[in-house]
């Protein structure tokens, strides 16, 4: 499976078997965490077999269930940070996907778990993201039109096309999809965040500029 057909693939999942992930895709995993961390600057780890986190409390809200193993999306504070746990977030999502895993980004519904992971001076945890093996595939959300997501001057290209199409199935906050491109001259894109209640926005634009570049091909634009 491709990265661009791990898109059209993967939905958020949150009823898992309690099968502990296998070897082989742990280790994947880890190895691109710390290949994440070294671009990045964050401290993205990986909790196997930990079930507290979504055994009690807000967890009810969520309808979470069977939830063994996550991401935990540690880091600096700040917008940057934010874009870029959204950004390599997706990355490990997709190759979790990959891998014949099932997810679900978590902003508030799980419980910090001590002892279960280790931070730095000045990090926080911006987010978790399950995984495992899902019950069931997930259904896709609802999509719009893609107009509504971007302006350009003219006819848009094609690859640009590929990158707002695969940006739409991108996962977002209560699937606000509050984001915006803008095409340029010369192939600068321009990606936007837009005024939530909700939040989430900078780390949703990260997981969705992710989902662009994997559609519209890295070589193709340059961002603003």
């Amino acid at each position: 499976m491709t990265i661009l057909e791990a898109i059209k693939a993967r939905h958020s999942v949150r009823k898992y078997s309690d099968k502990p992930l296998e070897a082989p895709a742990a280790e994947a995993l880890n190895a691109e965490i710390l290949k994440c961390n070294a671009e990045s600057g964050l401290n993205i780890q990986l909790v196997l077999e930990e079930p507290k986190a979504f055994a009690s409390g807000m967890w009810k809200y969520g309808q979470f269930s069977g939830v063994r193993n996550y991401l935990v999306m540690a880091g600096p504070k700040g917008k940057e940070a934010e874009e870029k746990v959204g950004y390599y977030g997706e990355r490990l999502v997709l190759l979790a996907q990959t891998l014949g895993l099932s997810s679900c980004w978590v902003g508030l519904t799980y419980k910090k778990i001590p002892g279960a992971f280790t931070l730095r001076e000045g990090d926080t945890v911006h987010c978790v993201i399950a995984l495992g093996y899902g019950i069931t595939p997930g259904v896709q959300h609802p999509l719009k039109p893609v107009d509504n997501f971007y302006e350009c001057e003219g006819t848009a290209p094609q690859w640009f096309l590929d990158g707002m199409q695969a940006a739409l199935l991108a996962p977002t906050a209560i699937n606000q999809q509050k984001f915006r491109f803008i095409l340029r001259e010369g192939g600068i894109v321009e990606a936007r965040t837009l005024f939530s209640m909700a939040g989430y926005t900078n780390i949703d634009l990260g997981i969705v500029k992710y989902h662009f570049e994997t559609g519209a091909g890295r070589d193709n634009f340059r961002w603003a």
